[in-house]
């Protein structure tokens, strides 16, 4: 059976992309530093966790080398793009240096293929829409930079190494595990889905509406939502794609499908029976207004097109995981 190294795998997409594969019976090994992942979103038991950092070159080559590692599944990023104005030197320093670094150990361990975490932020604002795989990137924030340069290094470590590649850049991520084992907690949670629940809870005041005068029908920006449990299935591809011996692939993960913020309030309030407390701001610096994939390109190349379509059921999942066990917190019972 193959096995795979998840860097970032307690975090919030990684540890969906873990229990899926361990699913699947692969060996898995998640590295990942717990500054924001939680070592509890590992729930499967067969799972080798090691704690620690992916800029640490001699563990992450004694790993790749000890489990016989095939390939790489890169989630570990910082990824608020806020803070990633304020802070760019942190976003380029784990992001990106950090991110070479584990190259770098791949090449001497002899591991040859990475499936990377991307993102539609490399894109920047649309020049057209839907967003395909040819749009040209222009990323308007340093996370979104941060993952274009990774993707431009790897292309090169491709020609001159032969490290094989798969990137996926995908939209919105949302929702949570459909059995609401495992969810989203983040600290701060910059995601919408999440705030809306949390306000609907009362741990909130409300939502703040960033922006009512953008070029969309009701003001508001719009977003692909991709359900976690089908990015963790395009991973899944990808990983095989590339260990049968194709690739290097590039696609987007996206629904094709965009929801305003009015769209996803009125879709919240249908999916729990709640009222939501809103209140308005004003723009966000670095929000384009549209952002919706053309995501052809992975059925295409890897079979994979999204299963969770609707967004009430999306979100039902989310409420799922805040009502569940673990009250959408990692650390409660």
């Amino acid at each position: 059976m193959s096995t795979v190294l998840v860097t970032g795998g307690a975090g919030y997409i990684g540890s969906h992309a873990v229990r899926a594969l361990a699913n699947l019976n692969y060996q898995v090994i998640v590295l990942d530093n717990l500054i924001y992942g939680h070592r509890e979103a590992i729930v499967n038991s067969e799972v080798r966790f090691v704690e620690g950092d992916i800029a640490n070159k001699a563990l992450v080559i004694d790993i790749l080398k000890t489990y016989k590692v095939d390939a790489v599944m890169h989630f570990a990023a910082f990824a608020y793009v806020g803070e990633s104005v304020t802070e760019p030197t942190k976003y380029y320093n784990n992001n990106l240096a950090a991110s070479i670094t584990l190259l770098d150990a791949m090449r001497e361990a002899g591991c040859k293929n990475i499936i990377f975490s991307s993102t539609c932020a490399s894109y920047g604002s649309p020049k057209y829409m839907p967003i395909d795989e040819a749009h040209p990137q222009e990323p308007i924030n340093p996370y979104g930079a941060s993952k274009w340069m990774l993707e431009r290094v790897i292309k090169d470590y491709h020609h001159a190494y032969g490290i094989n590649y798969a990137f996926l850049r995908y939209f919105n991520a949302s929702g949570c595990s459909a059995d609401g084992l495992i969810g989203e907690d983040h600290d701060p949670e910059p995601h919408l889905i999440p705030l809306i629940l949390k306000a609907i809870k009362g741990e909130r005041d409300a939502i703040t509406v960033f922006g009512t005068d953008y070029e969309t029908p009701d003001g508001t920006c719009v977003r692909d939502y991709i359900h976690v449990e089908d990015l963790a299935d395009a991973h899944i591809k990808a990983f095989t794609y590339l260990l049968s011996g194709k690739g290097p692939v590039i696609c987007n993960l996206g629904t094709g499908v965009g929801y305003s913020v009015k769209e996803m309030i009125d879709a919240a309030e249908r999916a729990t029976g709640k009222k939501v407390p809103v209140k308005y701001g004003e723009r966000r610096a670095g929000d384009p207004s549209h952002l919706v994939a053309n995501a052809e390109k992975a059925w295409k190349e890897l079979g994979w097109k999204a299963r969770y379509v609707n967004i009430e059921e999306i979100i039902a999942t989310a409420w799922k995981w805040e009502n569940g066990e673990r009250s959408g917190r990692y650390g409660k019972n």
